[in-house]
This record gives C-alpha cells, structure tokens and sequence, in this order.
C-alpha cells in the first residue's frame, strides 16, 4: 500500500483534472491556521506553496469550513456572497469547490477543495458529487496523517527544546599520525545529557523535522568554544551535512577567528550531485583553509563520485573495511585503492575505528597516514587527555582469527 501522502496526492490530481480546475489542495485545521499539506497542480498564482499556512477564520476557507458558503461556487467574483470577499480577491480565486473532512473518529480534520483562477461555468453538482466521495474516502488516511503530524509535532518541540536550552554536551576524540602516534586533529562528537535517544537518531529526526541545520550549528558552536585551548598543530573537526553548509555554517567558521584550525566532515548521505552553492560554500571555506573531509569511504554513500566531485584533503575508511584489514584480502584491497587514490588527488586517509592492535598494525602496513578508534583514543571532554600523544591500549576485542 502506498504510503498516505502519496495516495492523497494522486486522489488530488483526479480532483483536479475531472473538474478541470488548476489547483487541488488538502488542508489541516491547526489552531486559527489552514495549513495546506498536499497539492496537485500549480500553487503559485495564488501565492501558495505546499506547507504553507493561511488564516482562515474570516475568509473563504472559514465559512466553508461553518457551512456559512456553499461546498462550490462557479464564478466568486459574481456571486453576492464572495464578490467582495478579501481572500478571494488576494488570492485571485475565480472558482472553488471545497469539502470538510473529517477523521474516523468524527473529528474536523480540514478541508478537501480545488481553486481556479478564472470562473468555471461548468462547476457544478457532479464535481460536488465527487468532492463529497473523495471526502469520505480520506477519512482513514488523515488519521495516519494526523498521527503523523503530532508525532512530527513533538519531536520538533523536543529538538527545538533541546537546541534552545543546550541540553547536549560535546566530546572530542583524537585523530593521530599513525607513524608518531601524536593527534593531528580532534573530531568533536555530540553526547546528549538525560536523553533515552542516540546522537545519531537525533540528528536523523532533526533533519526529518526541518531542524538538521539548526540542530547541527547548534552542537559545533559548542565545539567551537574549545578552539582556543587546543595546541598547536591539532585541528577542531566537526560533523555537518550539506544542507547545513548552505544554511549558515560557513558565516559560522569564518567567524571563529582561526578557520585555518578547523575541518569539517561532509556527511556524505545528503548529498546533492551538481550542487554549484554547495562546491562553491566549500570552495570558501578552502579559501579559507579550512580541511574539507568525506567520512566512510567504502560504505553506500560516500562513493567515488563524492570523492571526485568534492576532492577532499582527507579520505576515512569507514570502520567496516578495517576491521577486516587484518585477515581479508579483499578488505586490504580496498584499502589500498582508497590510498591510490587519495596520491591522485593530494589526499590523506585516516583509517576509522580501531580497535585492536591487529587494525592498527594492518593500517600501518597499508600505509594510511592517519587512525581513529578506540584503541587510539575514546571520546572525552577533557581536552588535555584527548590532545595526549596515544600509547596504543590493550585491544578491547579480541582480533579475528586467521583465515
């Protein structure tokens, strides 16, 4: 079964073209609001957009919604009742037909309508017909979409909560020179204070709710308080996805009074193939000196055209391939192409979570430039410890056994 918001739309189109109007729309009643959640057709001559929120007590919209006008009305602009209706004349509706719709618990859900620029003669009591079917026929679905709205609704208010009250600490875990074994970089991490949720669903549910780049600048303004204590020669790197980058994160390291320090790790899922702002916000950063990073070479998502398009100062094998360095050829393979090609390009690559010291010695003989891993360093707020040359630890798992 498709998903509800997908069969709402296609349920719009048929609304849209038996009754030959330009718009088709479903709208939620929120407070005083009519927030217009699906469409099919063109919006923008009536100065809407899917998302969009319009007051609807004293217009149009309301007094379908109080039965005060009829469900249709082919031509508003002749009609006594609407000639001199203010939405009418400021959205520029010159026809509409519109339905209540309720949940299946007999609750007001919104309205199911259509508009039309110019009048529509041919409007009448067959389209009302249809209205009123395709009304019913989306009671079952908009109590998926109103579940779905209010859980939407709370995880929003418990981001943006989490976000204005800054509840959520940062750890940094080193980055070292595999043949010095000194931190060359710290990654800043995000750890969450009194919270049953993961970083990594936070961030997911963040961007679900439109709150990613928010979420994210967030959390490395926090990171970037460390900056000043750091010694010299170790990097401040920070996680943010491309939206992010569009949205304010550049102002952001520019500002922090020595870019030349930073690094920031694309998030290699969100991409956007031939996005000319989002090369062109990296070209500043590198203007900049600021370390442009892809993080999980060799996963799904950041593949070799991640890696062409962007040309990255550093590469990191993703976890999964070195953990197999040690006894798999084709993993060592891998490895090894990762390194060709970071040479082709004045790369360096960092090998991701190691843990024991058959992963470390595996890298070393690979000849990655650069670790991180537990083995190296766990994730912590204390600066000093985190900057401490590594003396490597006792594995914390043991190695796998030859094949």
């Amino acid at each position: 079964m498709p998903e509800p918001s997908a069969a709402v739309v296609d349920l719009l189109g048929l609304l849209r073209r038996r009754t030959g109007m330009d718009l088709a729309w479903l709208g939620r009643f929120d407070g005083q609001l009519l927030v217009l959640q699906a469409m099919s057709g063109n919006p923008r001559p009536f100065g809407l957009s899917p998302g969009c929120s319009v007051r609807y007590e004293e217009g149009l919209f309301g007094q379908v919604r109080n039965a005060s006008l009829p469900p249709l009305i082919p031509d508003t602009r002749r009609d006594p009742r609407t000639e001199w209706s203010t939405s009418v004349r400021e959205l520029g509706v010159g026809a509409y037909a519109a339905m209540p719709v309720l949940d299946a618990s007999g609750r007001l859900y919104g309205l199911l309508g259509c508009l039309n620029r110019h009048p529509r003669p041919s409007l009448g009591e067959r389209d009302g017909r249809l209205l009123w079917l395709l009304a019913e026929f989306l009671t079952g679905y908009v109590s998926d979409l109103r579940e779905m709205w209010e859980a939407r609704s709370r995880t929003w208010s418990r981001i943006q909560s989490m976000i204005d009250e800054g509840d959520f600490t940062i750890a940094y875990q080193p980055i070292v020179d595999l043949r010095t074994g000194r931190p060359v970089a710290l990654e800043a991490l995000t750890r969450l204070e009194n919270s049953p949720h993961g970083p990594g669903s936070l961030f997911t549910d963040a961007a679900d709710v439109g709150l990613g780049p928010e979420l994210e600048l967030a959390a490395i303004r926090r990171a970037l308080t460390a900056l000043p204590e750091l010694p010299g020669g170790v990097r401040l790197a920070v996680n943010a996805s491309p939206s992010t980058l569009l949205n304010g994160l550049v102002g952001v390291l520019l500002e922090s009074g020595a870019p030349e320090r930073l690094a920031v790790e694309i998030t290699e899922n969100e991409y956007l193939d031939d996005d000319h702002d989002l090369i062109a916000s990296i070209g500043t950063l590198r203007d900049h000196d600021v370390r442009i990073v892809v993080d999980d070479m060799g996963t799904c998502f950041a593949g070799l055209q991640l890696v062409l398009r962007l040309r990255p100062d550093v590469i990191k094998i993703d976890r999964f391939i070195v953990r197999g360095m040690p006894t798999d050829p084709a993993h060592q393979a891998v490895a090894a192409g990762v390194t060709t090609i970071a040479q082709a390009i004045g790369s360096r690559v960092v090998a991701e979570g190691i843990e024991t010291t058959a992963e470390l010695t595996a890298a070393r003989d690979a000849s990655l430039d650069y670790g991180q891993g537990f083995l190296l360093g766990t994730p912590t707020s204390n600066l000093r410890i985190a900057c401490a040359p590594t003396t490597p630890r006792p594995s914390i798992r043991h190695a796998p056994a030859a094949t």
